[in-house]
């Protein structure tokens, strides 16, 4: 059985534990100390308000097994407000197990909760399993959307 719960601050230091194995995932084998991702973590997500939000997965032994980070955003559709996925990450010992569905599912219940108008996210443009998954949430690409990043210097500059 999976459980679903917002993160709270007595999980900040299992979900560094899985933000770390997301950021080897992804090719950064050096992340920062633990001390200091728990500290970021906690700026970002228990700040008054929060910068965003988490999801968080639990398997039947009570073991962090996944996340998904979101924000609101507004505005959408008719001045509405949209829930945006930034991150959907399921550990590797528990892939294909049902927690990615669980947090989707839980995502789409925050935003209706919420009255948000949908859901938004990017996946990578070759990642065919990751397409193939929303897909079956009902989810469709956007083909007339182009996703822009300014990051670096560019920044303060």
């Amino acid at each position: 059985m999976i459980t679903l719960a917002p993160a709270t601050a007595a999980d900040v230091d299992d979900f560094v534990a899985l933000a770390t194995e997301m950021d080897v995932f992804y090719g950064d084998v050096r992340p920062d100390p633990p001390q200091q991702r728990a500290a970021e973590i906690s700026a970002v997500l228990f700040s008054v308000p929060p910068n965003a939000f988490a999801l968080l997965a639990r398997d039947n032994a009570e073991r962090l097994a996944g996340f998904a980070a979101y924000s609101f955003l507004w505005p959408a559709a008719g001045l509405s407000t949209s829930l945006y996925l930034k991150e959907l990450y399921v550990a590797d010992t528990a892939r294909r197990t049902g927690v990615a569905t669980a947090l989707m599912r839980g995502l789409y219940a925050i935003a209706a909760e919420r009255g948000c108008s949908r859901v938004e996210w990017t996946t990578d443009d070759g990642n065919e399993q990751a397409k193939a998954f929303y897909a079956a949430f009902g989810a469709k690409p956007l083909p007339s959307k182009i996703f822009y990043r300014a990051e670096g210097d560019v920044l303060s500059g």
